[in-house]
């Protein structure tokens, strides 16, 4: 490395490193909706605050960090742990080690059943055949009994976990109330610690083994090399569609980064049917791009009429995952459309508080079916 960009490396050290880690903890922990404005506010006071101790520390050696800015007190190892993990951010200036994956040996059905398991992980929807086998290659099975905890939250985190047998429960802990709540129940085939892992952060929420389980743990190194850009740019592109779905603006990011892990996209023409009135229904729409109408059946022996107009942040197929039945309407694309779409199982399990207000909406419906068979008399 030559003179100059040495000294920018120290420089980034000394003077931003700490200061970014710290901000980032802030921003995970109190998950403000204006992340720009708080931000701001927080380099001038807090961030201010933070810099005036550092400058004691180099001085006096005297208080923690972990103490200026109120978070749970770490022992020394795990700070000194945090900071070369935070390093990984920094490009050039923090370097990272040749890779070498690691593989830890399996018979021929363990590889086809951690195969399996990936194909049911959004975090791995991604990756090609290769990279695949690199990640299996490099997993690890742990074993563990009811109430075993895996991850608590503010711990460091350096492993992505597979489930493969077993449930377990997610539990967050809000600053306003200090007590554990209770999110969602992981099941096998899906994923979960990788948010320590993608932003370098602390763990963001606490899984409890709820029946006795089997994972399949990914190490950090093989995560950032193989697994890391891909999952975040997935992530970050529907959690963004995500947050324009009026429906899901009252969950909690945590949660709503769980959604966004669960769907699947789908694009439509100009003309074709995506329900069609009376089949079963086992999926929920969510529009990211595009225009549909709803046609419905009033009377027999005449054709369908529109009762509904949907458009980008709509939703639908709610009523027979609701209801268990029928499809109720057919829903036509009248653009090209991109839609986003949870099957049966996850709409039950991620949607389940939101449920009284799905049941609420689909009054909805039945006033507009009730004014276009008015029309009609």
């Amino acid at each position: 490395m030559n003179q100059s960009a040495e000294k920018l490396r120290q420089y980034a050290q000394e003077n931003v490193v700490f200061i970014l880690q710290k901000l980032m903890e802030d921003i995970l922990a109190q998950q403000p909706k204006n992340v720009i404005d708080w931000s701001i506010a927080w380099l001038d006071k807090k961030g201010r605050d933070i810099v005036k101790q550092r400058q004691k520390q180099n001085v006096h050696s005297s208080s923690s960090d972990d103490e200026v800015i109120e978070l749970p007190k770490r022992p020394a190892a795990a700070r000194k742990q945090r900071a070369s993990i935070s390093a990984e951010a920094y490009g050039q200036y923090n370097r990272k080690e040749s890779f070498q994956p690691r593989v830890i040996i399996k018979t021929q059905q363990q590889k086809e059943k951690i195969g399996k398991r990936l194909e049911q992980s959004f975090m791995f929807a991604s990756l090609d055949q290769r990279e695949k086998d690199i990640v299996i290659d490099a997993m690890e099975e742990r074993s563990y009994n009811a109430e075993d905890w895996v991850i608590k939250q503010g711990d460091n985190g350096d492993n992505l976990y597979v489930v493969d047998q077993g449930e377990l429960n997610c539990f967050k802990r809000f600053i306003k109330d200090g007590e554990n709540k209770f999110l969602k129940v992981y099941y096998p085939g899906e994923s979960f610690g990788e948010l320590a892992l993608l932003y370098n952060a602390p763990r963001a929420a606490s899984i409890q083994c709820k029946t006795d389980s089997i994972l399949f743990a990914l190490d950090r190194q093989t995560f950032n090399h193989i697994v890391k850009d891909a999952a975040m740019k997935k992530r970050e592109k529907y959690v963004n569609v995500l947050k324009q779905i009026e429906l899901l603006s009252m969950m909690d990011p945590y949660e709503r980064s769980h959604v966004a892990d669960a769907i699947r996209s789908a694009n439509f023409q100009k003309g074709d049917y995506v329900i069609r009135e009376g089949e079963q229904g086992d999926i929920f729409y969510m529009i990211e791009e595009g225009e549909l109408i709803a046609t419905k059946t009033l009377s027999q022996g005449q054709e369908p009429v529109k009762v509904f107009q949907y458009k980008e942040g709509d939703y639908f197929g709610e009523l027979a995952l609701l209801k268990d039945i029928p499809r109720q309407a057919n829903v036509v694309a009248q653009t090209e459309v991109k839609l986003i779409y949870l099957d049966r199982h996850s709409f039950k399990r991620m949607l389940g508080p939101l449920e009284d207000i799905l049941r609420r909406n689909t009054e909805k419906y039945q006033k507009y079916e009730q004014y276009w068979i008015n029309q009609g008399k």
